[in-house]
């Protein structure tokens, strides 16, 4: 019997197989931490401008998997599909009616790579402070704020 006593095998019929880190497997979309490349949030992958960074990943990461979460609106998640398509990752749309997580979106692999920060974030460049024509307190700050910038960028030609 393979090191399995009686209980163990009757226990694993009844209850099926046992699953290495099930909450894990539940935020992660089927997955765990240590596999993973890189997720977004379901908010990141509602936002109408791609990531950028995540389609880069799954160009330096062929032999990756993405997996979808199978809860949002296919809309949303369309643009990384097709992402993957092109760069032959294969996905994985996951539904789980029991469980609702955060994640929109992870790239993985099937083993364990340990990465330490696989949250993306959107990179701000170039803040741009509108022209705010109402002498509010939004325009005092935008007025504060480029007066500091200009300030800054003196102190440094000089």
């Amino acid at each position: 019997m393979s090191g399995k006593n009686v209980d163990e095998i009757i226990q694993q019929g009844i209850h099926g197989q046992k699953e290495l880190k099930p909450e894990e497997r539940k935020r992660f979309l089927g997955t765990i931490r240590e596999r993973i490349i890189a997720v977004l949030t379901q908010p990141q992958v509602r936002d109408k401008e791609v990531y950028h960074e995540f389609l880069n990943l799954m160009k330096k990461h062929p032999q990756a998997l993405l997996f979808t979460n199978g809860n949002m609106e296919y809309a949303s998640l369309k643009k990384y599909i097709e992402a993957a398509r092109v760069n032959k990752i294969p996905y994985k749309m996951v539904i789980n009616k029991d469980y609702n997580t955060d994640i929109g979106l992870v790239l993985a692999y099937e083993y364990a790579i340990d990465k330490e920060e696989i949250f993306l974030e959107k990179k701000v460049t170039n803040l741009k402070v509108a022209n705010v024509k109402e002498k509010g307190s939004l325009a005092k700050l935008a007025s504060w704020l480029r007066e500091k910038r200009h300030e800054v960028k003196g102190k440094s030609n000089s």
